[in-house]
Order: C-alpha cells, then structure tokens, then sequence
C-alpha cells in the first residue's frame, strides 16, 4: 500500500507531508484527534469516531472546516488511493496557524488532517494473544479526559515508566485508589461475578471498542455494571482486560507483579473476543472469514 495524507484536501505521500511551524498545535497542544481501524479496505465504525471528534472539537471550541458527510468521503477516498486493506487512519484537528501567543486570534482558520498507516491485521485465533502485563499508577491528569486532546504528556510518561517496569500498560487511579482507564486504553474487571468499568465521566474517554463491548454484553446477558472499583479490586478480580479500537479486546495477565486468575484470557474475555471479532466481519467483510 501506499503511506498517504491528507491536509485540508490535498493529499501526498506522507513522507512529503508537512506542518506549519507555527501550528498551534505545535505550540500549545491546541487540538484533537481520532485514530479508525481498517479492516479489509472498509473504516470501522467511522460514524461515532466523527461524532467524538465533533464533540472534542465543540469541547474546546474549534470549528470543524467541513461537514461530516465531506470527512467521510475524504476518508474513503483516502483509503481507497492507498490501497490500504489493513491499517488505522489517524485524524487531528487543530486550531490554525498563528504567531505564539495564548490567546488565538479571532478569525484563525482551523486544519484537518489525516494519514494512513498499515497494520497486520487482527489475530485471527485466541492463542494469538499474549496476554498483556500492567502497572497501576496515581492519575495525574487534567479534569477533561473525556476530550480526546493531542496533550498526552502524562500518558507517555506512565507508558515509559510501564516500560521500565516490563509492562506493557500503565492503569490510573484517582485519590482514595479508583481506577479510572489506562494510558491508550478502558479498563473492565471482573470483581465477584459481575463485570466492571469506569462509568462515562470527565474522568475517562469513553472508548468506541468500550461501547461496543457494553452493547455485547447487553445483548449476551453478561452481567456488569458501569461503576467505579479500586486497585484492591484488581488484586482479586477474576478477569481483566482492556479495550481500544488500536487492540480491540486484550487479556491482562498481570498486574503489578501480581498474576491475574488462570486462564487468561478467561470465559467471559473470550466470549467478548469472539463476538467482537463477528461485528469486524459484518461490518467489514460482509460475513467472510478475516
């Protein structure tokens, strides 16, 4: 395939790509983002990926320079041209350009971009997953998590210090020990036979994935519940796993040094995994084998 972008209508080969030095986002971190997964030439869920962005983009008070119908188009036309058949396309809106100063002037002209990028496609078996090792870390992040901002300092840091660790996730908790999400990902427990996350606050970014896997667990009868648990929670939890549309539904195996209940992924891990992977096909490959 072919690594494309897209800026304000004009696409080229992404290595040509280029953005204004005085950006604001540059600067000051003045924008927002959306990440879609591709699968089989065809966007996953794009329609409430644009609909967060929209309501990031409100949050902040950056006006989108096209409709939502003109975004899908471009991002169709962007797939199409390069040949991209599994891949994620990476979007971000910013407020313009301008000389620095904190206080935009009126008038500015925002920018949209996008480019596109090959992955290798989703496992097709459970014994594909390597189930994923975590450290928990106090949340030190500003009160708007619930905007998907490009400022993500705090995140990097806590995935570094995961790395450090040997992990591969850093989970955050607030004062008093509630877990919150983790740096690129929402959290579910099981804690006493019922499933737990964090509901839908300023407090986490509510994943496309983790409403996809609520509405599963609706439609399966899996008892959960959209409420906050703690840190000691996770030491006695049956289950854990994260959700994002980057790594769909991942098993954790450990959490601070701490194994997670044999097996991993466990039952109801693995219904999510299975039922998750049927949408991906009716969504995008019309029922064919991915």
């Amino acid at each position: 395939m072919k690594s494309l972008a897209w800026k304000n209508g004009n696409i080229c080969d992404i290595a040509e790509a280029k953005v204004p030095l005085e950006d604001r986002c540059y600067f000051f971190g003045d924008g927002v983002y959306e990440v879609i997964k591709v699968y089989n030439g065809k966007p996953f869920y794009m329609a409430p990926h644009l609909k967060r962005l929209q309501n990031s983009a409100g949050a902040i008070e950056i006006n989108i320079p096209y409709t939502i119908e003109e975004i899908e188009y471009h991002i169709t036309d962007l797939i199409q041209k390069s040949g991209c058949q599994n891949g994620y396309l990476y979007m971000q809106l910013t407020r313009g350009c301008a000389q620095r100063d904190h206080l935009p002037p009126a008038g500015l002209e925002p920018s949209l971009i996008m480019y596109i990028r090959e992955f290798g496609g989703p496992a097709s078996v459970l014994d594909n997953f390597k189930p994923a090792g975590c450290i928990t870390v106090p949340d030190e992040r500003w009160l708007k998590c619930n905007i998907k901002s490009v400022n993500l300092l705090p995140n990097i840091l806590a995935r570094l210090k995961a790395d450090k660790a040997g992990a591969t996730e850093a989970i955050f908790y607030r004062p008093g020990g509630i877990v919150t999400e983790a740096t690129r990902t929402n959290v579910f427990a099981v804690i006493d036979g019922k499933v737990r996350t964090h509901p839908e606050s300023n407090l986490i970014l509510s994943g496309i994935t983790r409403s996809i896997v609520l509405d599963i667990m609706r439609k399966q009868d899996i008892p959960f519940s959209e409420e906050a648990f703690y840190v000691d929670d996770l030491k006695h939890a049956s289950e854990v796993w994260t959700t994002s549309s980057g790594i769909e539904v991942h098993p954790i195996g450990s959490i601070d040094g701490r194994p997670v209940n044999e097996p991993v992924p466990g039952p109801i891990c693995q219904q999510l995994i299975v039922e998750f992977r049927k949408i991906i096909k009716e969504e995008c490959y019309d029922g064919e084998k991915a």
